[in-house]
């Protein structure tokens, strides 16, 4: 017999454990039970012989009348699970009682009007609170549970907010229903880490209402938005202010980048000259000159060239056998990564020094050496060069031999750091700089006595924040960075001054607004769970109800 014939009647035994595998059935008879491919079918029935009114409260048991109801449980083995319960209307024998007739509810099975079992019932709750419509109903059909979008997102709806108790942290943030024109408040309980309520605009007025209609507010953290630190001044004066740190040091570090940038001449060795100084020019070749005398040659190639190339080859090689990466001997010895891969591949130095086919060019060699060293290192150009003056070779030919000019070129000298690598320099704890920024940054500091005192100011100023080290520590601060001199520095310093209480209780308290940035980076996964579709009390209530 197939699977989908499979009809039996059940014993009493085998009833307790089929309640044991669905629990809401522990109260009900079941009679028999008929599993298919996808679906079992449990027909049941009450187990007691009546049941309490639930106008009077007391016990009827004449029969008025039967009916069948059909409840969604849970699914078992993969498969959706349908109880067909018969459910009795019982009258009620109390005259004074006005409900007359009434049905059963067997309890933990069924529930006025429902068409799930209580278990199923919190399950699809909890499914549509965390992912809602699309996504909950896609999770319930795995776990062998038919239900539609539409119905997860009604679930929700209905599903009653979580009572809210006197706050008496609180923190404020904002996040976008539309990034750039519509935004919305969250309010979180900073001694639980819950939200107590969304707004749904992040305007002062709506801020102010909510914290009049919330006196027991002691302390409210927030960012450096006007709005915020309006609505708190006026809705609950009681309250202690606080700026949120982390705030406080991105304000710091987008000075700090505009100040690098103001001495970006400073970052390289020779100052602001090497920002003004022309790159190399071509220059135009003069009068037809006969070569001049041919330099001392091994194996064809001049000895000055072939001693550099068979030196960087024995360096390159040794750093290599030693364990070092090619990228590693490149930083090591000065020379580009890809000038360094040549060195790297070639198994023996007279793999770089074979130059075919350059008896033509022999004449013009010393020409290409004195013109390569004046600064023309384009090779199309030169090729042109000694073309006019009666070269008859390819160019292929040039290019292999001024090949040798690169590989025997002085390094580069380093390129200066780049800004932005600076300020990060700037605005990490020396005792945490890597080997570049330990070795770099104090000689751009040298080289720049505003940057030196603005790293020394940027360092104090982290310290205040880290060990909340009190306002009379702000106040130092604050005057010595207005006699700094350093522009950024001094419209920070500004900034501070206009919000000083907040940012005062910031670095003396230990209320911060991390929590409130934690959930309201979790509050931007849910918005975009709904794909900006869901309206804002859905979006409201999943925030609520999602902890």
């Amino acid at each position: 017999m197939s699977v989908s014939q499979l009809r039996v009647s059940l014993s009493a035994g085998e009833c307790q454990v089929l309640g044991l595998l669905l629990p809401p059935l522990a109260a009900a008879v079941v009679d028999r039970a008929e599993v298919g491919p996808d679906l079992v079918c449990i027909w049941a029935r009450a187990a007691a012989g009546g049941a309490a009114c639930p106008g009077c409260g007391g016990w009827a048991t004449a029969v008025h009348d039967r009916y069948e109801r059909r409840l969604q449980e849970r699914g078992i083995g993969g498969r959706r699970v349908l109880i067909r319960l018969e459910t009795r209307l019982l009258a009620c024998g109390n005259a004074g009682c006005g409900v007359g007739t009434f049905a059963e509810q067997p309890c933990g099975l069924a529930s006025p009007y429902a068409r799930r079992t209580p278990p199923l019932a919190r399950e699809l709750a909890a499914l549509a609170g965390a992912l809602a419509g699309r996504a909950g109903a896609r999770l319930a059909a795995v776990l062998a549970v038919e239900v539609s979008r539409c119905t997860l997102v009604r679930i929700l709806a209905a599903l009653p907010e979580p009572a809210a108790g006197p706050v008496r942290v609180l923190g404020i943030d904002d996040f976008a229903l539309r990034t750039g024109s519509e935004y919305a408040t969250l309010l979180v309980d900073m001694e639980t880490g819950l939200p107590v309520d969304v707004l749904p605009d992040r305007e002062a007025g709506t801020v102010r209402a909510w914290l009049k209609e919330h006196p027991e507010v002691e302390v409210i953290c927030r960012d450096r938005a006007g709005a915020y630190a309006e609505a708190a001044r006026d809705g609950a004066p009681q309250a202690v202010q606080v700026a949120d740190r982390w705030h406080l040091w991105h304000n710091l570090c987008g000075h700090v980048r505009d100040a690098v940038a103001r001495h970006r001449a400073c970052l390289a060795a020779d100052g602001c000259t090497r920002l003004e100084q022309p790159g190399p020019r071509e220059e135009e070749p003069g009068p037809r000159e006969e070569p001049g005398p041919r330099e001392e040659e091994q194996d064809g190639v001049p000895a000055s060239l072939a001693a550099v190339i068979r030196e960087r080859h024995r360096a390159v090689h040794e750093l290599r056998a030693a364990g070092k990466t090619q990228a590693e001997a490149a930083a090591a010895t000065g020379l580009s990564r890809q000038l360094a891969g040549r060195y790297w591949r070639a198994a023996d130095p007279a793999a770089l020094l074979a130059v075919r086919g350059s008896s033509a060019l022999d004449p013009y060699k010393p020409y290409l050496r004195r013109r390569w060293d004046q600064g023309t290192a384009k090779v199309a150009a030169l090729h042109r060069e000694i073309t006019a003056l009666g070269y008859a070779g390819s160019y292929g030919t040039t290019y292999a031999w001024c090949s040798l000019f690169r590989l025997a070129a002085p390094p580069a000298p380093p390129a200066p750091p780049a800004k932005q690598q600076v300020a990060r320099w700037i605005l990490t704890d020396p005792a945490r700089l890597d080997g570049a920024g330990q070795q770099q940054l104090p000689a751009v500091l040298a080289r720049c006595p505003e940057l030196d005192a603005l790293a020394g100011h940027v360092t104090a100023f982290a310290q205040i924040l880290t060990r909340r080290a009190g306002a009379g520590r702000l106040d130092g601060w604050l005057a010595a960075a207005a006699a700094a001199g350093i522009p950024e520095l001094r419209s920070f310093a500004r900034g501070i001054r206009s919000d000083y209480q907040a940012v005062a209780s910031a670095v003396t308290l230990e209320w911060n607004s991390g929590r409130v940035e934690g959930l309201n980076t979790r509050t931007k996964l849910l918005k975009r769970q709904g794909y900006g579709r869901a309206s804002f009390p859905l979006l409201r209530k999943r925030i609520l109800l999602t902890t």
